[in-house]
């Protein structure tokens, strides 16, 4: 029957837990309410342009030539090598990439003769548009996907709970980066997506614990079924996220300054997909009512007269 002992009442601090999640949910909510998020030009439009230089560059110095010309608010990034930068510029009005991109040449070739133009790319307002409308639809498509699949390998309250669990991830993620103002692009979307899969599958193998154990034990109560399961799988959980978070901050260091971004968003979600995991799919699903009756298969009437002989 595996171990039956509570080493760590997880549930007592259910209470606590919740408020402390709906104050970061506020936050978060007001937040990308009143400051919204730092969008890229994969969602606001602009040109992307990629310079070579023969030597390794100084970020800092390329920044400080543009804070006096209309290229003020551009992101600058090593692309790849310390030789090979690559350039956000916000829209321009009444410029197109080329005029843009000559400009930024002039500019750039006043400290450096020897830099090179490698490559320029216009992403239009319209289709930074669209870009946006797809990836919120493509995030609301993936949450009721889970619901639904959650809800017919479990049961409905454990649906809810989980994605109320995955829902409480997203809108925390997005907070941090609207209040950090860290730059918003397809990338961290991207990443978005991955830390709703990664904590789907965190609260799947609790829920399915969760389960077994309803199943198994009879003199507990739903409170005391859900500690028993966290602490069964809490050497699961920990390891898991230990050993991703470790692949991550070493991406974070050693990947190169094009996916900071990227691996941010995911040490994020990866702590706080742990967290939700535990303290706000498992409450959710308990504030539910779910009772152990709810998960017994159900007995088909008549089925004992027809085994009869």
């Amino acid at each position: 029957m595996g171990n039956m002992n509570i080493k760590f009442n997880f549930m007592r601090m259910r209470v606590i837990t919740t408020i402390m999640s709906v104050l970061l949910l506020i936050a978060s909510i007001a937040s990308l309410s009143y400051q919204g998020l730092n969008l890229g030009i994969d969602f606001t439009g602009g040109t992307l342009v990629e310079v070579g230089y023969p030597e390794a560059v100084d970020l800092d110095k390329i920044r400080e030539s543009f804070i006096d010309s209309e290229f003020s608010n551009t992101s600058v990034q090593y692309f790849g090598t310390a030789n090979e930068i690559l350039i956000r510029i916000p829209p321009q009005r009444g410029l197109n990439s080329a005029d843009i991109s000559s400009n930024l040449l002039n500019l750039l070739s006043a400290n450096d003769l020897n830099v090179e133009m490698r490559r320029v790319e216009f992403v239009g307002p319209q289709v930074g548009d669209e870009l946006k409308e797809d990836g919120g639809l493509a995030m609301l498509y993936a949450l009721l996907c889970i619901m639904v699949y959650v809800a017919f390998r479990f049961q409905m309250r454990f649906s809810v709970g989980a994605v109320a669990a995955l829902i409480h991830d997203v809108v925390i993620t997005l907070g941090f980066f609207s209040i950090m103002h860290f730059n918003f692009d397809l990338t961290i979307l991207a990443a978005l997506l991955a830390v709703i899969g990664y904590s789907l599958n965190d609260t799947i193998v609790v829920f399915d614990r969760v389960r077994e154990n309803f199943r198994k034990v009879r003199d507990k109560t739903p409170v005391d079924v859900f500690n028993i399961s966290l602490n069964q799988t809490l050497s699961r959980t920990l390891m898991t996220s230990f050993t991703t978070l470790l692949v991550l901050i070493a991406l974070f260091f050693l990947g190169g300054e094009i996916i900071h971004g990227f691996s941010i968003a995911l040490i994020f979600g990866v702590l706080i997909g742990t967290y939700s995991s535990i303290y706000i799919a498992s409450p959710v699903t308990l504030a539910l009512g779910i009772k152990k009756e709810d998960l017994m298969p159900v007995k088909k009437e008549g089925l004992d007269l027809e085994n009869q002989p």
